[in-house]
């Protein structure tokens, strides 16, 4: 069946205008969003609802089993993380390296390793604490204190294996998921620099009265040794580079990589989460295992819906017209970009901003010049640096550090949302370097 451009560019914009109309002003989960939207398109590009079904089911099926457990035991380690008080322990050995007159570079540090396993929300709601108490004990303005912590988070949040977005458009578009993780660290770096940069000059101009007394902290006989806290973080990233870049290993070297893995290299991530507190009983243990699971399936249907979205644009052949019509061959990596930041900027989810950038891209890959396993490398990091533009009052982790943070809208916008423009032009900016130095 042939379909006019005009057609389909119809069918694409109703469908993306879907997402954002029902996450953004009617609050409907992303995942039935998503799923709509698949319907949409299919239906009106003249698919039957049997063949848009087929596409759904075969789209969310793949990325189950691609990222089902990788996600699980993700949000399991982060779980164990936040209880164990690991997290305070990293920000407190921050500050002892950094020293007072340094204290907002220690929460950036904080927010940067805290972030590889936990989610930016849940790692600032668990940290503002110390960042409110850093501030009162250093004299440096809380707002740079708090958007110091709020950017290193964020930095690693969308760039970074396990976290939704980024592991989405790797099973999306099918990119390793170890050199994904060790050059999205690479790519994160300075853009985590940079927010911290922007929030230090700018902190200073504001001055900010705490409205949240810091969390309660674990008793110092409670909390794990520094290494013991840093070890559920470090080893999995250290497994999983180890197996990127020696891919060509033999022997027993062959053998001890195996556990690069990013299945077992956080598995082995959750064990040593578990050497954090001397003294368990059962009870914890289901409970925080229960919660980590449970919390991984509301992130599960959101990936596997947007699988299905992509399932569904490729089975259309939306690629086809687009590459025709656009000159996506100049654009290039940079279209990945352009277009999950204007998801990000106007529906304010960057889990769902680059799970439906890479459903779009996944068929113009070949007309970018993405079609290899650089490409699809470049591609997802491309993607993970549009997420990051612009968080503002549509992103729910915008109100996370309003809240806990007690700054008002003006210092909100002028600090934090600048430094994610900044953020995202300075991720994109090394994606871009990096597509000239790697094959």
């Amino acid at each position: 069946m042939q379909v006019s451009f005009i057609h389909t560019l119809i069918c694409l914009i109703a469908g993306i205008g879907l997402i954002v109309l029902l996450t953004a002003k009617y609050r409907v989960h992303a995942f039935f969003a998503l799923v709509l939207s698949c319907f949409v398109v299919g239906l009106g590009i003249g698919f039957p609802v049997t063949e848009v079904l087929t596409a759904v089911k075969d789209g969310f099926g793949n990325i189950m089993k691609s990222l089902g457990l990788l996600i699980v035991l993700g949000t399991t380690l982060g779980v164990l993380l936040e209880y164990t008080g690991s997290t305070q322990v990293m920000a407190g050995y921050f500050f002892k390296l950094t020293g007072p007159k340094h204290a907002a570079l220690a929460m950036s540090l904080t927010g940067f390793i805290v972030g590889l396993p936990i989610f930016c929300d849940s790692g600032y709601i668990v940290l503002s604490g110390l960042s409110n108490s850093m501030a009162r004990r250093t004299g440096i303005s809380i707002v740079s204190t708090s958007v110091c912590l709020a950017t290193g988070l964020y930095s690693v949040h969308c760039l970074m294996l396990p976290h939704p977005g980024a592991s989405a458009a790797v099973g999306i578009i099918g990119a390793g998921f170890g050199r994904v993780m060790v050059l999205g660290l690479i790519v994160a770096v300075p853009a985590m620099v940079v927010g911290y940069i922007w929030a230090v000059k700018m902190g200073k101009r504001y001055t900010v009265t705490e409205q949240y007394q810091p969390e309660e902290e674990l008793a110092s006989n409670n909390q794990p040794a520094v290494l013991n806290a840093f070890m559920p973080v470090v080893v999995p990233i250290a497994l999983i580079a180890s197996k990127a870049f020696l891919p060509n290993a033999t022997g027993l070297l062959k053998n001890i990589l195996i556990m690069g893995d990013p299945v077992l290299a956080l598995a082995v991530g959750v064990m040593l989460a578990f050497t954090c507190r001397r003294n368990w009983n059962k009870a914890e243990v289901g409970k925080l295992l229960q919660d980590g699971a449970e919390k991984a399936g509301g992130i599960l249907v959101i990936i596997g819906a947007g699988g299905a979205f992509g399932a569904v644009l490729a089975a259309t052949k939306i690629g086809d017209h687009l590459s025709a019509a656009l000159p996506l061959a100049q654009l290039g990596l940079f279209f990945p970009f352009i277009i999950t930041s204007l998801l990000k900027t106007a529906q304010g989810s960057s889990t769902v901003a680059i799970i439906t950038a890479a459903g779009i891209v996944l068929p113009l890959l070949p007309a970018l010049g993405l079609n290899s396993e650089r490409g699809h490398l470049l591609a997802v990091l491309s993607m993970g640096a549009g997420s990051m533009m612009i968080s503002h009052a549509n992103d729910a982790y915008f109100w996370v550090i309003a809240k806990f943070s007690g700054m008002e809208m003006q210092p909100m916008l002028r600090v934090y949302s600048v430094a994610t423009v900044l953020m995202g032009f300075t991720a994109i900016s090394m994606v871009y370097l990096l597509s000239k130095l790697i094959s």
